[in-house]
């Protein structure tokens, strides 16, 4: 029940997935009221907010962009709506959540089934070195990035670059890449790609008629780009800290991954809200299936979850300078530490690969 404390400590031997599940069910039971409420918090402001600036737009510019950062604010909270009816825990029917996170999709510019599989895998893998490359930031050992070649360096070293995540980031990440099918996607994921490219192309093509061009490109860019490269910050401090955990498959368990490789990120309450509680990723890790608005009761009433990796707004930030994971002392470390790795770890990661 709610309120009952969980008597284990973090780093202890690990237990099952299924222990978990159990202890925090009663957390992960959706509610109408509350799931309704989020979306008058999230989805409708952006909405209403979207509507005021394209009113504005013919009377001035100026009154109409500065909205675009409020309307920012709601469009990552709709992503976390979006989020949440991917792991069907938004709202307790799940052809509720499968339709409100369908029409969430066209104004996230992300495909639900495809971003859902994705996104499961994640889950799965979180922290297994071994069973990186879906759902994460690409992140290389030391050893791996010694043995690349000059041209592989620098093409991971500008896909970590602090500038290149959050200022072209978004573009890659929430208006272009989502049109492409991936390679691994099946038939019945590569047509609901297509159909959530060819619907979000309607609705941009109907405002344009109605507004022309400019109007849609800089009142639809600019809440994309801000809530963007916030979410793809926020993505990347869950699993990129000092200390965290990785670990390769034969040592990997569930709940380490959860307790010591997500990140515990304490925001101002504002921040908290737009981000939708996603800064208690460590008990989003743990189970899935506790909607966004559940998290903070489960994280307060669990002392489990009071000793884990906690990380202020500005560590978060300072967390930008680690790029490489190192396997010998077990932490994340920047680029400098590569070159003071031996050159004999290159040649074992250039022999094992």
């Amino acid at each position: 029940m709610p309120g009952t404390t969980i008597a284990v400590e973090p780093n202890t031997d690990p237990l099952p997935a299924s222990f978990w599940r159990e202890r925090l069910a009663p957390y992960g039971k959706a509610d109408v009221r509350r799931g309704m409420l989020d979306l008058a918090t999230s989805v409708v402001p952006y909405l209403i907010l979207t509507a005021a600036m394209y009113i504005l737009f013919p009377i001035s510019i100026w009154l109409a962009l500065p909205l675009a950062i409020p309307a920012a604010g709601f469009l990552l909270r709709t992503f976390i709506v979006f989020h949440d009816c991917s792991h069907g825990s938004f709202f307790p029917n799940r052809t509720a959540n499968k339709l409100t996170g369908i029409c969430c999709a066209l104004l996230v510019y992300t495909p639900f089934h495809s971003w859902r599989h994705e996104h499961a895998v994640h889950h799965a893998t979180a922290g297994d070195l071994d069973e990186r490359g879906m759902g994460d930031v690409d992140t290389l050992t030391v050893a791996e990035y010694q043995a690349r070649s000059p041209l592989r360096k620098l093409e991971y070293r500008l896909l970590r670059n602090p500038f290149v995540m959050l200022v072209i980031g978004p573009l890659w990440a929430l208006l272009l890449e989502p049109r492409l099918v991936p390679a691994w996607a099946r038939k019945r994921f590569w047509r609901v790609i297509i159909a959530t490219d060819v619907a979000i192309v309607a609705c941009l093509t109907g405002l344009y008629l109605i507004a022309g061009w400019q109007a849609v490109l800089l009142i639809q860019l600019p809440p994309a780009m801000i809530a963007g490269a916030v979410g793809i910050w926020l993505f990347y401090v869950q699993h990129q800290f000092e200390g965290v955990y990785w670990q390769r498959h034969d040592s990997w368990s569930y709940a380490d991954s959860a307790l010591r490789g997500s990140s515990h990120l304490k925001l101002p309450k504002i921040l908290q809200f737009f981000t939708g509680n996603i800064g208690l990723h460590h008990v989003h890790h743990m189970s899935p299936r506790i909607p966004n608005y559940n998290l903070q009761r489960a994280h307060d009433e669990n002392p489990v979850f009071h000793d884990v990796p906690t990380l202020t707004l500005w560590d978060g930030i300072r967390a930008l300078r680690l790029k490489l994971y190192d396997e010998t002392s077990g932490t994340l470390v920047g680029f400098a530490a590569a070159r003071r790795t031996s050159p004999h770890a290159a040649r074992s990661a250039s022999a094992s690969g």
